[in-house]
């Protein structure tokens, strides 16, 4: 079924789960720009920052030399952006570039170098931060719009990406071999449905190593590739009657989390012996997914995220909630303020706002009792 990004959009902010068939709003050429702004926020209530980032898609941040930044895009007003997050809770907008129609990803290759998938014209491109500004490097042509970028592998000037389509079953391994904004190696392969947000994971289940894991939404399952051999046929490690829409590993690698978009329950896979156990959710279901601890677990919905405590067989001893500014389609969890404990940054996806919410999380949570919905 295709629809309009209109009505996905309010589809979404009701949480209802819809695949997405594809952007049918004509394109609107942009020309590249790299406008700079010193826009500050500052957290109202130390506890939770909100940042002037409308329809954020995707983002990662990174901390490294220049503290943390975040890397984010703009979906609906088709920009790259780049926002410091400062260790006094406050904020600051770095750089914005204009790119062609609809961005829907950004993950950092170095401290300074990044990349973001661009629906329109099929592109993955490579930006370097030179003195708090973006520059492109470099554009990479695929033969399909991407919705996800991941860095796979980085190490002496080479990098390995994974793109992942918008809708499709195509996927491409994406080789820099001479650093960035030398020539690239793209070799496609074909996957699933739609296999949107590829997590790496330590471990497969019943195999030695570890390799990628996607769900894929229009198939309804998650598949994986070995690291030994990311060519070969996806293993199929779960199928679902309700979309899979986005896989998080537990820190030790130990299970996978599977957030479903309805059906009441969210699920996980022992990654040692492929188990699936069935884990209590909300009627509207998890759009994006964050594992703290093995058995701690951070689900994002529509406005809140759900804070679970599971025991063994995935049964919830405890939850909590915390409020979102919008529907939560990205989370990442690490220390942003530098205070030694974790803090959330949500990126939502149908809404004018964007936060980091502060730690601790778990305590913040259990002060406010799940409402459900």
């Amino acid at each position: 079924m295709v629809m309009s990004k209109r009505v996905w959009r309010v589809l979404s902010m009701m949480a209802v789960g819809v695949v997405l068939a594809g952007c049918q709003t004509q394109p609107q050429k942009v020309a590249p720009k790299n406008p700079a702004s010193g826009v500050e926020s500052v957290a109202a209530d130390k506890g939770r920052l909100q940042l002037d980032l409308p329809d954020a898609w995707g983002g990662d941040v990174r901390c490294g030399a220049s503290g943390c930044l975040l890397a984010a895009v703009e979906h609906e007003k088709n920009t790259v952006v780049v926002h410091r997050l400062d260790k006094n809770r406050t904020s600051r907008l770095l750089s914005k570039f204009s790119v062609p129609y609809h961005p829907d990803s950004a993950v950092w290759l170095e401290d300074d170098i990044l990349a973001a998938a661009v629906e329109d014209g099929a592109t993955v491109d490579i930006f370097r931060l030179v003195d708090e500004k973006l520059v492109k490097l470099q554009g990479v042509g695929l033969a399909f719009g991407p919705r996800d970028v991941t860095l796979i592998q980085a190490g002496a000037g080479r990098y390995r990406l994974l793109a992942t389509p918008y809708s499709g079953n195509k996927v491409a391994w994406i080789d820099l071999l001479d650093g960035v904004g030398g020539a690239a190696k793209v070799t496609p392969a074909a996957w699933c449905k739609s296999p949107w947000h590829p997590a790496k994971v330590s471990q497969l289940p019943k195999m030695s190593g570890g390799g990628v894991v996607v769900a894929c939404l229009d198939d309804k399952r998650v598949v994986a590739v070995p690291d030994s051999d990311p060519m070969a046929t996806p293993t199929v490690l779960a199928t679902f009657n309700a979309i899979p829409r986005r896989v998080a590993p537990s820190p030790s690698g130990r299970w996978l989390y599977v957030g479903l978009e309805t059906g009441s329950r969210n699920a996980r896979i022992d990654m040692q012996t492929g188990e699936l156990q069935w884990i209590a959710a909300s009627p509207n279901g998890s759009v994006s997914v964050v594992a703290l601890s093995d058995d701690l677990v951070l689900w994002g919905e529509d406005s809140r995220l759900i804070m679970q405590r599971l025991d063994a067989q995935g049964a919830v001893l405890e939850s909590g909630e915390l409020p979102a500014s919008g529907f939560s389609t990205d989370l990442q969890v690490l220390d942003v303020d530098g205070d030694g404990v974790l803090d959330a940054v949500v990126l939502n996806s149908a809404g004018t706002k964007s936060d980091v919410i502060y730690g601790p999380l778990w305590e913040r949570a259990l002060q406010r009792p799940v409402v459900k919905k």
